[in-house]
């Protein structure tokens, strides 16, 4: 990789005759006309100033890796220098490397291209642009081959892509034709996918919708936001198999309140008899299947194998001891407020 640094900062010299230097994420020399000793500061975002070493420092990303640039002089014009040598670093690489459909795709979710590279692959590979939302695949480790197998047929047309994340998870990316009636939101495709995985493979799959983009170029956030999902749902161990980032914006915005202020809201809710349910895995398990089931008794009674007296009898003892009657929606959703916090506190 030094070699190959070198070799584009040799590129940009004869070009443009601008002079800088490279450094690694860590901010350790590689290449340049800087001393070979020197090092930059890496807590900065796009372009800034290093006034006490008169330079300006850039990011540099170049084969989906980040290096830091430092050209000396703090003007304007070096800061223009900067934003050159940036687009120059990812214009240069995918000319230099074509990428494949496959790989265009990937970079797209991982926010690697800029919109001149997502035009010029989108006419190359004859890509509509259209609004779209990306599931995020979690495939049992034995299952893993035969689903993705079956991803990349649902996504032959041209249009729908599957990209492998990891052995367990795949992104598939579904594009939404707006005159068509066929999905009526990204949950019911979601619901169809999952049954037809289930079909056609046996697997057990879970999925994680991000939302749903106007165009090509913005897929990353849809992916981000899946992936997010992902993790809010490992985190409180959310149960059923399809989960929507939107559900999560709440836990999201809990999550980024101080651990303190989250322990006290969970003593406002909580006293002594509430505490004996919420350590009680069985109680606890019986509620959340039952908010899983939209305060269904006769569901939750068949998916517990329960008889609905039993079932009866716990969420009367969880009334009693919490106050909270959870076959009400507003107490459910208070209930499970209480869950979510527990496991954030953790």
């Amino acid at each position: 990789m030094d070699a190959d640094i070198r070799i584009f900062i040799n590129g940009i010299r004869e070009k443009t005759g601008i002079d800088f230097s490279v450094y690694d994420a860590g901010g350790e020399f590689i290449a340049g006309c800087d001393n070979a000793k020197s090092t930059v500061p890496t807590d900065f975002e796009g372009v800034v100033t290093d006034k006490e070493n008169n330079r300006t420092l850039f990011l540099i990303k170049y084969k989906s890796k980040c290096f830091i640039g430092s050209i000396q002089g703090i003007g304007a014009t070096e800061k223009n220098y900067a934003y050159l040598i940036g687009e120059l670093a990812e214009n240069s690489y995918f000319k230099e490397y074509g990428l494949s459909r496959s790989d265009f795709c990937k970079a797209i979710l991982l926010g690697e291209t800029n919109h001149s590279q997502i035009s010029r692959y989108m006419r190359k590979y004859s890509m509509r642009d259209m609004p779209a939302f990306v599931l995020v695949i979690s495939v049992p480790e034995k299952h893993s081959k035969e689903v993705k197998e079956l991803l990349n047929n649902y996504g032959s047309e041209g249009l729908d892509f599957m990209v492998r994340i990891d052995d367990g998870q795949f992104a598939f990316v579904k594009f939404v034709d707006e005159e068509s009636n066929e999905y009526q939101s990204s949950t019911e495709y979601a619901e169809f996918l999952k049954q037809s995985v289930y079909e056609e493979t046996g697997a057990h799959i879970r999925i994680a919708i991000g939302g749903t983009v106007k165009t090509v170029a913005d897929l990353s956030t849809s992916f981000l936001q899946a992936m997010t999902a992902v993790r809010m749902r490992n985190a409180i161990d959310s149960r059923g198999d399809i989960h929507s980032f939107k559900e999560y914006v709440l836990i999201k915005m809990l999550e980024d309140l101080p651990k303190y202020k989250l322990n006290e809201n969970l003593e406002t809710l909580l006293d002594s008899g509430a505490r004996e349910i919420f350590s009680d895995e069985e109680m606890i398990n019986t509620a959340e299947e039952f908010l899983e089931n939209s305060l269904n008794i006769s569901e939750t009674s068949r998916k517990l194998y329960l008889h609905r007296n039993t079932l009866t009898y716990r969420l009367d003892k969880i009334e009693k001891a919490t106050g909270l009657n959870i076959r009400k929606f507003s107490d459910a959703v208070t209930f499970r407020l209480i869950t979510i916090l527990s496991r954030l506190v953790r």
